[in-house]
């Protein structure tokens, strides 16, 4: 079933509708702010632990309205030549090389827009299509400081600027997300532009729910254990890295794969790689630490 999001017949209920066609499982609070995001063309903020669903949200904001998903990854050092554009230099230059042998000057045509290599930003407002992307800023505090002012003048206008051409302005704002793991703190004018929210770990029902669509043919017994287990190590130990709902889906997979009926401390241990991605969380969660676990997992749900 798909989805448009630029009807006016839009309303929560639908939104939610669309998303849990996919899969996507969210609380209501959620679907508030991502339906006010859509209604006002606001870009949305969502920060948060890794693995609870943020990237996931534009994924399938993507399937759901059957939209094209742009990805701008970011990372330490990214400029607005990896996420607005580039001149096509080898083209350009063997076109100067034509016009040469042929005896003409080069002229302003080599700066065109048919020479330039449209990266991210650029490629989300030249879309030229009546359904707008969904662009997918992920991870944008991995990127350097002086990356947001590149993006200021796109979430504010959605437009970008290229000195030999001018602006390029959307014609149809397309759906942006950015996303945050709060590896380093934000700056205003970035969190002004768009509509915020913070994406927690979820409720154990809520989790239940996302296994029992994410990981069909689990039994609702084990489902049970795999939630409360992950709870017990994301509140009763200090770990570095808490595992993220990805990491309850992965480990809810392996164990089906091992054709599990239960949890117990030496299955927990021989597929806690699932779960724990740190050195020192591992020797944090084992021994006497694991069994207790496991036992107060499975007495919550027996």
């Amino acid at each position: 079933m798909v989805f448009e999001v630029d009807e006016r017949a839009l309303s929560r209920e639908t939104l939610k509708s669309a998303l849990n066609s996919v899969g996507y499982i969210a609380d209501d609070a959620l679907i508030t702010t991502l339906y006010l995001s859509l209604k006002l063309d606001k870009p949305l903020l969502l920060e948060g632990e890794p693995g609870c669903g943020k990237t996931e949200l534009a994924k399938s904001l993507s399937d759901a309205f059957n939209r094209e998903l742009i990805r701008l990854q970011c990372y330490e050092g990214l400029d607005s030549g990896s996420a607005i554009y580039e001149w096509d230099y080898l083209r350009q230059l063997l076109k100067i090389r034509m016009l040469e042998a042929s005896g003409s000057i080069p002229d302003s045509e080599i700066f065109s827009e048919r020479f330039i290599l449209k990266r991210p930003l650029l490629r989300a407002v030249t879309h030229g299509d009546s359904k707008p992307p969904v662009l997918l800023i992920d991870e944008v505090d991995r990127a350097d400081e002086e990356f947001e002012g590149f993006l200021l003048e796109f979430l504010a206008e959605f437009q970008v600027t290229i000195p030999e051409l001018g602006s390029f302005k959307a014609k149809k704002p397309p759906i942006v997300v950015i996303t945050s793991n709060q590896t380093r703190e934000l700056g205003d004018g970035l969190r002004r532009r768009c509509l915020y929210y913070y994406v927690s770990f979820p409720t154990p029902e809520r989790e239940l729910e996302i296994l029992s669509v994410k990981v069909r043919g689990l039994d609702e017994a084990l489902a049970r254990q795999i939630v409360g287990f992950v709870r017990v190590l994301r509140e009763e130990f200090d770990l570095v890295k808490k595992p993220g709902v990805a990491e309850t889906i992965d480990w809810a997979r392996a164990l089906l794969s091992l054709d599990a009926k239960t949890l117990d401390p030496q299955l927990v241990r021989q597929t806690l790689s699932c779960l724990i991605k740190d050195s020192s969380d591992t020797l944090k969660v084992d021994g006497d630490a694991l069994k207790r676990a496991v036992e107060n997992a499975t007495a919550k749900t027996s």
